[in-house]
């Protein structure tokens, strides 16, 4: 039996959303600002399912997941199907010449073992990371906003 842990996180990014979701809608760049995220394949005859590979130290976890939801600008909403066990939104709020983009990611860990994790560091640990991601796509966002 496993336990979901759930992580929100937010920024403000100074680019209009068409620029903001046209980066984060092509996942095969998420390892440009996503420190734990290795790389992220699109088949292209079946491009709702996503193959990830997350590596940190000596970790390597690898999942399948489908977009379930899509409203352009608005949201973007997946779950694994295969591999580690995960489901998360990444919402857009349009504020005309900036963007708030707010990312929700929860993962299963089995049992009582998840929420001593989540309670002692794993928590912290991801909504850091998950803050930092944030922060390069920020960056990175503002640089391709500078390049236009």
């Amino acid at each position: 039996m496993s336990d979901w842990l759930e992580h929100t996180v937010q920024m403000e990014v100074e680019a209009p959303i068409d620029l903001v979701w046209s980066l984060w809608s092509n996942l095969e760049q998420m390892p440009r600002w996503m420190k734990w995220i290795d790389s992220v394949t699109v088949p292209e005859d079946n491009p709702d399912i996503s193959l990830w590979k997350l590596k940190s130290g000596g970790f390597e976890f690898t999942w399948k997941s489908r977009i379930i939801k899509v409203i352009p600008h608005q949201i973007i909403q997946w779950e694994s199907i295969d591999g580690l066990p995960n489901r998360g939104a990444i919402r857009f709020y349009d504020r005309h010449t900036s963007s708030i983009v707010k990312l929700t990611v929860a993962y299963a860990i089995p049992g009582i073992l998840g929420k001593i994790m989540d309670s002692l560091f794993l928590g912290r640990l991801v909504e850091s990371t998950l803050h930092a991601d944030l922060e390069r796509f920020k960056q990175y966002a503002l640089q391709k906003k500078a390049e236009v």
